[in-house]
């Protein structure tokens, strides 16, 4: 933009003169895109992205590739603006030009809000699945090549809806019109928890989808580890027959939540006893902590349950209340206490669900259209797995342990000063800048 000549006047500081005016040059607040970039390099996300889309755009009057129109969308949700109209104003941003591969200056401008509508609405269902394939790829591809085991959780969450969308309906539990996606997490040897993919589902939830997905998640995870051990982990809502037959079908190990009922109440009675006893007998014990635990294992058989499987029990007195749990597995190695701890791991995947929709904005499932807000859901899962790719990079750092919006403040909302010149492009970063040893180690761990 042009520069301003005019001075704006504020209140004097130490007896000196305040004024500014609009002649700092072409300056960025969001100087950190370079970063997502240059992860983006690392990983082939957006390349492998666009090369799932079908172009039926007539080649003669594309001014914006399929890639830089996927790099700007993902690029701009990481860096906290989700909707298409925010390029109304952010087209010719120096920073997400030069993330998007072109000039700062002398580069054509970003796509505006009605082409980036228009690739939305232009997907179809086997681009959306086929790309879905290709980021859950990526995101494989980049597990240490020495991981011995993998944990997929599984869970649905809430994404209100606000308009006549095809496929919002009324839930009763959550009492909302809303979509009731699926997310899936994948967490290998290292600790880390990644987003591997997420489905959006009508906001009748139920069942819909699950076996698909599960068994997606498993081929592609076999494809690069094909002896790979894996355990699936979910809640109550995915503890059935239909589950614990594609488990066994898989060949996979399963760690989920079960839903009580008067057969488990009877058969889990001698350990709810134990706890009772327990607690009125040696009370002064659970003083501190207020809660007694007693935990417990037996073979139980539903009546659409092909054969029995093993169910843990987790007697539990809370304020003197008694409150069975129960998990189904077939985690025998473990004691029935380690296994419900590791079944209370997934707690960590509501963890990423919340930061998925609060931090990458995952619920501006806005448009119309049941089909472009799959695709708009994908885009948020690619900027997801762009900040996570940085999350990995940061783990020298004092960063190692935030979450995406702390990152997206700490080392993306930063200004900058972008001069073009003949030969170069320079991008002046503030030399106050409080995360710089940072900034140099991720850096360095993404690659030149």
């Amino acid at each position: 933009m042009a520069d301003s000549a005019q001075m704006l006047l504020f209140p004097a500081v130490a007896g000196k003169e305040v004024t500014a005016r609009f002649d700092g040059g072409d300056i960025t607040s969001d100087g950190g895109a370079l970063l997502l970039a240059q992860a983006d390099r690392k990983i082939g996300l957006v390349k492998a992205m666009a090369e799932q889309i079908v172009d039926v755009r007539q080649s003669a009057k594309v001014q914006h590739s399929l890639p830089t129109l996927l790099r700007q969308r993902i690029v701009g949700i990481a860096c906290g603006y989700e909707d298409a109209n925010d390029f109304d104003y952010l087209a010719s941003d120096p920073a997400l030009k030069l993330a998007c591969g072109r000039a700062p200056q002398s580069g054509q401008d970003l796509a505006s809000q009605p082409t980036l509508s228009r690739l939305e609405n232009g997907v179809d269902r086997k681009d959306i699945y086929c790309m879905a394939l290709a980021i859950a790829g990526r995101v494989v591809s980049q597990l240490p090549k020495k991981t011995k085991r993998i944990v997929i959780d599984i869970d649905a969450y809430e994404d209100p809806c606000h308009g006549q969308q095809e496929l919002e309906f009324f839930n009763a539990h959550y009492d909302s019109h809303c979509y009731l996606p699926l997310a899936v997490f994948i967490t290998p040897d290292d600790g880390i928890q990644r987003l591997l993919g997420a489905v959006l589902r009508s906001g009748k939830g139920g069942n819909a989808g699950v076996r698909a997905v599960i068994r997606l998640a498993v081929e592609i995870i076999r494809e690069r580890f094909p002896k790979i051990k894996i355990i699936l982990r979910a809640d109550a809502g995915f503890g059935n027959a239909q589950v614990l037959r594609l488990c066994d079908k898989l060949k996979i190990s399963y760690c989920l939540g079960l839903g009580s009922n008067v057969r488990l109440q009877t058969l889990s009675t001698h350990t709810q006893m134990q706890a009772c006893c327990r607690y009125t007998f040696a009370k002064h014990e659970w003083r501190e902590e207020g809660v007694c635990r007693v935990f417990g294992r037996f073979d139980y058989k539903a009546g659409s349950w092909k054969r029995k499987h093993n169910v843990v029990v987790k007697a539990e007195i809370t304020q003197g209340a008694l409150n069975p749990r129960y998990i189904v597995t077939d985690l025998y190695k473990r004691t029935p206490k380690k296994a419900h701890a590791f079944y209370c791991g997934r707690g960590d995947a509501e963890n990423r669900i919340k930061e998925f929709k609060l931090d990458m904005a995952a619920g501006r499932t806005s448009c119309h259209r049941f089909l472009a807000n799959q695709f708009r859901l994908l885009l948020h899962v690619a900027a997801a797995v762009l900040m996570s790719t940085i999350q990995v990079a940061a783990k020298a750092t004092e960063l190692a342990r935030a979450q995406a919006g702390t990152l997206r403040l700490r080392l993306l909302k930063l200004g900058a000063r972008v001069v073009e010149t003949t030969r170069r492009i320079w991008v002046h970063m503030s030399s106050s800048y409080p995360s710089q040893a940072a900034w140099y180690q991720i850096h360095a761990a993404l690659g030149p």
